[in-house]
């Protein structure tokens, strides 16, 4: 037995998992509409360039202080209510048809996402895989304190791995993992058999220095169409995550200000 880990953003879905969150977000009134604007004019930007080090940086700063008293039922709520409408179409066809293949394998399927598990416990739910691993926020009396316990991201993805792979007893030179940005290259070096899927410009390099497989991804699909309903929730590995990462996001990689506004 051993498993293959996906990124998820651009990897396994063809957007950013917490920016496509972000209207549910407002009309359900955690955001205002100044961080909305921003969201999706970071969704253009995030499609053009990927997300750095400095971006992913500057979310995790403002995820702190964004989310502080949040209601962890309600962002539950909303992810439950907008899943299917917002992320069903935008999943891969050629990760769906990676996930049969390492399952008819043996071996088992991991998503891997700096996103938190109240959106990436029920994408991997939808999606059949068997674990998740996620960032994890602080929660105290069912709200969110603003401090972040666990942040799945660079070299944390692969301490993560490393030991839930220990846990499993997977040895990690049988292991896959596929991801589109440099910021994973640690996860990916992590294991015996990475794979650069539709990759930023620092990773395409990286990964032809390193003489890594490079795949694209273009075809999304209703994932509904193509995957069986699973029998249960995936084992979330990293803990409870919170989904104000969307807007988070929007901050970090709208580096510079939705055009027109002041």
């Amino acid at each position: 037995m051993s498993a293959a880990f996906f990124d998820l953003d651009k990897t396994v879905i063809a957007k950013s998992s917490t920016l496509a969150f972000s209207r549910p977000f407002y009309k359900g009134g955690l955001v205002n509409r100044r961080a909305v604007l921003k969201a999706s004019y970071a969704q253009f930007v995030y499609l053009l360039q990927g997300a750095d080090e400095d971006s992913m940086d500057k979310m995790r700063d403002y995820l702190k202080a964004l989310c502080t008293g949040w209601s962890v039922q309600q962002v539950h709520d909303i992810v439950a209510e907008t899943l299917h409408e917002l992320i069903d179409p935008l999943v891969y066809a050629e990760a769906l048809a990676l996930f049969e293949e390492h399952r008819a394998a043996g071996r088992e399927v991991v998503i891997v996402s700096s996103s938190g598990d109240e959106m990436v416990g029920p994408i991997g739910e939808m999606l059949g895989v068997d674990r998740v691993i996620a960032t994890r926020m602080e929660v105290e009396d069912g709200t969110y304190t603003g401090e972040i316990a666990f942040y799945a991201y660079g070299e944390n993805k692969a301490t993560a791995i490393a030991e839930l792979a220990r846990q499993r007893g997977w040895e990690l030179a049988d292991c896959y993992a596929y991801s589109d940005s440099a910021t994973d290259v640690p996860m990916l070096a992590a294991v015996g058999h990475p794979v650069a899927v539709n990759p930023d410009r620092a990773l395409r390099k990286h990964a032809a220095d390193h003489e890594w497989p490079v795949r694209v991804f273009a075809k999304p699909v209703r994932a509904s169409r193509r995957v069986p309903t699973p029998p249960g929730p995936p084992v979330a590995y990293a803990g409870v995550l919170t989904v104000a990462a969307l807007v988070a996001v929007a901050w970090a990689l709208g580096r510079r200000s939705v055009p027109g506004e002041v």
